[in-house]
């Protein structure tokens, strides 16, 4: 005799429902962002450093109206915990009020990017244009708009300033994918806790030894 398979009968044959977790599907919702092509992941802080600092072929934005900042004022703070000084956007105004000429710089921030896309602010010099090093490494920087540049020093022959090397194949790397981000929006976000705005700021207590005052 041939064994009879047994079957599954639903009454009224309707679809078998599964309960709802209470709170529906939020529970489950990604925050990760997308990474569909396409769709631009934010940049948040990015590294920031001179060109010769990124010991490595760079280039920079082209377009120096809007991506290349106005000269900016900085100061490097010690900071409790930290190997090294971390460097700080500072008010001018604040700046010339309390501190030194010789604690305070200037330069400009530049968009940049080493190949495959590290992007990083690059310390543009505005200021002692005629010191050799800083002519050289603006020669470099200015290079860099349109070709991918290498600035290497030579102080190990003798000599003040850095060497511009130009890339001996300008296509060995894709062109930068530029970030839609603008300027502005990058550094805030680069220097987001790192702005002396006034005089309570506790990075500029520090700067001029005082104590900080507790709210």
């Amino acid at each position: 005799m041939t064994p009879i398979k047994p079957t599954i009968v639903r009454p009224d044959d309707s679809p078998i429902s599964i309960a709802k977790p209470e709170g529906g599907l939020d529970q489950f919702r990604s925050t990760r962002p997308s990474t569909l092509a396409g769709v631009e992941t934010l940049l948040t802080a990015l590294p920031h450093h001179s060109i010769s600092q990124a010991k490595d072929f760079a280039r920079l934005h082209h377009d120096e109206e809007a991506y290349w900042s106005c000269e900016l004022c900085f100061v490097q703070v010690p900071i409790k915990g930290q190997p090294r000084e971390t460097l700080h956007l500072i008010e001018e105004q604040l700046a010339m009020r309390h501190l030194s000429n010789g604690v305070i710089q200037r330069f400009r921030l530049a968009l940049a990017t080493k190949p495959d896309d590290k992007v990083f602010l690059c310390h543009a010099p505005s200021q002692n244009l005629d010191n050799p090093w800083n002519e050289t490494n603006l020669q470099g920087c200015l290079q860099a708009k349109t070709a991918w540049t290498r600035l290497i020093s030579r102080k190990d022959e003798g000599v003040d300033g850095y060497k511009i090397d130009l890339a001996r194949d300008q296509d060995a790397f894709p062109e930068p994918k530029w970030p839609k981000q603008s300027l502005d929006e990058l550094i805030y976000r680069t220097f987001e806790d790192r702005r002396i705005e006034d005089e309570n700021h506790p990075a500029l207590a520090r700067l001029i030894g005082a104590k900080q005052k507790i709210s």
